[in-house]
């Protein structure tokens, strides 16, 4: 009784200080955890606003059982295309090609490059941080890509000028058009399919 008297006799004011503090602190914190959650979530939101959205979406099981099918006997460098986590770069290291990733989402990068390290094959791989159009394909002798549809036909056009004759490439979920590339082989597997195509 005697508190509740005291807080009802207490000054106006000091109440008001007390709840504009604890005010201030729960906006403080609701601006920190926002600006946190967008840091985190910005990389994989971001290939929305892209020319074209190409989102994460990591490799089937199968989908790396028929890439790995698919691949030339001779081992040379490779070059997966948005290259996510790092999987497919990570697994053809082991089987003994000089295995590279190019994507733009940094955190996927870095989680690619430590994984690789877990792995023992980060001295047989290279992930680069980059833009796919400005990153240039001509050194490759296998280039894999899990596209999207709307991307094909300018993605392409670039391998068909970069590419030398001998180089493959290897197209998972969605085909060329073949204007520049000639279909050499291909694994029908519902969405797990393969396209193999060479310079025509």
């Amino acid at each position: 009784m005697e508190e509740f008297e005291k807080l009802s006799n207490a000054p106006p004011n000091s109440l008001n200080k007390k709840s504009s503090g604890i005010g201030k602190y729960l906006i403080g914190l609701s601006g920190i955890t926002a600006v946190g959650i967008s840091v985190v979530c910005f990389p994989f939101v971001a290939p929305a606003f892209r020319k074209y959205c190409l989102p994460y979406v990591p490799a089937t099981p199968k989908q790396m059982q028929n890439v790995f099918s698919c691949l030339p006997k001779e081992k040379g460098k490779l070059l997966d295309i948005g290259s996510g986590d790092g999987r497919i770069v990570i697994e053809t290291a082991k089987k003994g090609w000089k295995s590279d990733g190019v994507e733009l989402n940094l955190f996927l990068v870095l989680f690619s490059r430590i994984s690789a390290l877990k792995n023992g094959v980060s001295g047989k791989t290279k992930f680069f941080k980059r833009d796919l159009w400005k990153f240039n394909t001509s050194s490759y002798d296998c280039v894999v890509i899990f596209g999207v549809e709307q991307m094909m036909s300018e993605l392409e056009s670039k391998l068909g000028r970069e590419l030398n004759d001998k180089s493959k490439i290897i197209a998972c979920r969605f085909p060329f058009e073949e204007k520049h590339l000639k279909l050499v082989d291909r694994i029908e597997d519902g969405v797990d399919s393969v396209w193999v195509y060479k310079k025509s």
